[in-house]
Parts: C-alpha cells; sequence; structure tokens
C-alpha cells in the first residue's frame, strides 16, 4: 500500500474527521489517480485510507479513518446501501430525491438521483471514477432498478483532470423524465438538464413558496433565475394570480412552460421572459413596477472562497434591486447556493442590500437543502445552499 506522509501540524483536520486532504498539507508520497493510499502524520502515525488525486488540489479524499478498515467492493457496497437507507427515513415528498451525496455519505466525488426508476450519477472524483464499475453495480442492486445513466460533466472532473463522460451505463432510451413533486409534476432531461437534470436540492423551498402564496395571496410574483419553473409552478399551485420567469437559457423556458401546461395551469397567468436578469430587474424599477414576492436563486456566483468577494458584491446588487421591487408586506426568497459564501455572511450581504434599498424586512425563516443533500457534523462545507425569507416592512 502506497503511504502519503503529512507536513508536521497538518493532520488536525483529519483527526476530526474531516475527509479532505490539499496538496499543501503533504510532505511526501503519491500514488495514481484514484488509488487508495495510507495517509500518516509527520509521525507516521495511522490518520485515514484516502483515494489520491495526483492533479487536484484536494490531493486525496478519506474513504475511512479506521486503520483496519479494508477498501474494496464490499466497503463501497455497505456504503451505498446506508445512504439508500437513510433516504427511507426522511420525508421526501417525491419520486425524484438524492441516493448519494458525496462526502456527507463517505463517497467522495459520487453524486446519484433518483428520477422514478431512472438512476443518474456524477462520478466527480479520481476516487470515484475508479470504482465506477463497483458502484455502479452496488446502486442498481441496492435500488433494484434497471437504468443508469451518467452525467460526468461538471467543472469538477476537469480539475481532477478527468474527461467528461456522459451516457448509459446501463439500460437505454429517451432521457426525458416527469417527477412528482408535493400536489405537483414537474418534466425534465436527464442528458440536458443542470447537474443530474433538475435542482431536486429546492424542493422544501419550493412547498414553502406555494404555502406563501397560498396564505397570502399573492397576486403579481417575480421569479428570476427561473431554470425550468419549478418555483413558477409551486406558486400557481398555491394560486397566486400571475407569475413573471425570467432566465437566460431559452430551452430551460421552453420546460418551464412545458410544466405549466404539465400541471393544467392557464397560460395567461404566466408570462416567460429570455432575458438577463439584472437588466430586468433595472428596467422593471425604471418603470415602477412592483411585486408581492420575488425568488432569487441565481447560479454559483463564488465557487470557492476565493471568489467570495466578488460574489458578495453580485448578491447584494441583485437583492438590493428586488427590494426596491417588492411591495410592503412582501415576500422574498433568496438564495445563495455557493460553498464559497457561508450563512453568514449571505445574511449580512441581504442586510446591507435592504439598507441600500432603504428597506428592512422581517426574516420569516432560513431556508437549505432538502434533507436528502446532508451536511454532516464533520463536514460542514456541506452547507452549500444557504436561503432566507424575507418580508418587507412596511
Amino acid at each position: 500500500m502506497k503511504v502519503i506522509r503529512l507536513k508536521d501540524g497538518k493532520e488536525r483536520s483529519l483527526q476530526r474527521r474531516h475527509p479532505w486532504i490539499f496538496e499543501s498539507a503533504i510532505a511526501k508520497g503519491g500514488g495514481d489517480a484514484g488509488e487508495t493510499v495510507r495517509v500518516e502524520s509527520h509521525q507516521g502515525q495511522f490518520l485515514a485510507w484516502a483515494a489520491y488525486s495526483p492533479q487536484s488540489k484536494i490531493r486525496a479524499r478519506a474513504w475511512s479513518f479506521e486503520e483496519t478498515q479494508r477498501i474494496d467492493a464490499a466497503f463501497f457496497k455497505s456504503l451505498v446501501a446506508g445512504a439508500i437507507r437513510a433516504r427511507a427515513r426522511f420525508d421526501i415528498q417525491s419520486d425524484g430525491l438524492r441516493l448519494i451525496h458525496g462526502e456527507a455519505d463517505g463517497l467522495p466525488g459520487l453524486i446519484v438521483d433518483r428520477y422514478g426508476d431512472t438512476l443518474v450519477a456524477q462520478f466527480l472524483s479520481a476516487g470515484a471514477e475508479r470504482w465506477k464499475s463497483v458502484l455502479s453495480e452496488a446502486l442498481l442492486a441496492e435500488t433494484g432498478l434497471t437504468q443508469l445513466y451518467e452525467r460526468s460533466d461538471a467543472s469538477a472532473r476537469g480539475l481532477e483532470g478527468l474527461p467528461e463522460a456522459t451516457g448509459w451505463l446501463q439500460g437505454e432510451g429517451p432521457t426525458q423524465r416527469v417527477l412528482r413533486e408535493h400536489d405537483w409534476r414537474l418534466g425534465l432531461d436527464i442528458a440536458q438538464g443542470h447537474k443530474t437534470g433538475f435542482y431536486l436540492d429546492q424542493r422544501d423551498s419550493r412547498k414553502r413558496f406555494a404555502d406563501y402564496a397560498r396564505r397570502l395571496q399573492f397576486q403579481r410574483v417575480l421569479n428570476c433565475y427561473c431554470y425550468t419553473g419549478g418555483f413558477s409552478v409551486a406558486a400557481l399551485a398555491g394560486g397566486a394570480a400571475h407569475v413573471t420567469s425570467i432566465d437566460s437559457s431559452g430551452p430551460a423556458l421552453e420546460q418551464a412552460r412545458a410544466n405549466v401546461a404539465l400541471n393544467g395551469f392557464d397560460a395567461t397567468r404566466t408570462e416567460f421572459l429570455d432575458a438577463d436578469v439584472n437588466a430586468s430587474l433595472r428596467r422593471y424599477a425604471q418603470e415602477g413596477r412592483t411585486f408581492d414576492a420575488i425568488v432569487l436563486d441565481p447560479p454559483k456566483f463564488a465557487p470557492t472562497v476565493a471568489h467570495a468577494e466578488r460574489a458578495a458584491r453580485a448578491y447584494k446588487d441583485i437583492n438590493r434591486l428586488a427590494f426596491k421591487l417588492l411591495e410592503p408586506g412582501g415576500v422574498l426568497f433568496t438564495y445563495s447556493c455557493s460553498g464559497g459564501i457561508s450563512a453568514d455572511l449571505f445574511h449580512k450581504i441581504v442586510a446591507s442590500a435592504g439598507t441600500d434599498a432603504g428597506v428592512d424586512g422581517y426574516i420569516h425563516e432560513r431556508m437549505g437543502g432538502a434533507p436528502d443533500h446532508p451536511m454532516t457534523i464533520n463536514f460542514p462545507e456541506g452547507e452549500y445552499l444557504k436561503g432566507l425569507v424575507v418580508m418587507r416592512k412596511g
């Protein structure tokens, strides 16, 4: 077994069972891509078994912190089975859910979502790639399904020195699916959609938005960065009179229109704009338009902490504009999916945006990812999705 030895004092995070080992922490040693290596402290003490990644700044990701653990097919089958059993204990009102959430389930670099009778997997690390066949077999065996599609086309693959890979690993046929979520249905394409085809992590936020629409009787809703219209459908399901949805992707907007029709809503209650969100918000402000509810669910502005300062300005700008467009008593659902923006920093950004807009508001709720996208005690980086529900005073 190959060994990597850490620099003196760099063992503390592993002793806390944090799974990442950065290039800068390693004194010597290495391995092939995805190979399991023994990780030792500077003094030679065992710390972990980890998958080595020679091209990533996260040079190794821990599989296990138990010295007697064998990293073999049985080990991975056990982890897959445990993650799927855990989901059975969650309250998930959908037939679309995340079964494997990377580090949170002890499987760094592996993401697996289920859409009805189909699994969609992303193998995003060298370790996950090396064990792809074993993991695929375990997933199919544990779920009893026969269709597995690969969407290993995220940018993280490039950081690992891995080429993009997409297509059927098991099964074949069309890639369009319709998932049931709460009281509505949503169409998607597992081959073309973002992530594995859809944003399952916002499932509970969409339900809360429908609840607010029903209770507060929204008349005018603005859904920014609407993608395929999940929040738009939720608003209509909650009885909102009219929903304006903005995105810069034509295909996403076509799917959003289809999702409105799929649920039997009157198309005259909707407007879809293929446009830039910032420019649209500024134009609405100039026109004096206002809304009872606004959703801001932008793409990732800060993939790492290094991008946080620039991202903070972008988040502040769109929230400032949204506050100006929000009616007194109106509700803002605002989110950041940037790992480089902490929940505390996001709160400060939104507060600063309100101050600049001359608006104060009540924070009704703090939102996060759905429970099948868990954050664990030892891996706080899992809290990538942060949200605030703010009601404007007045």
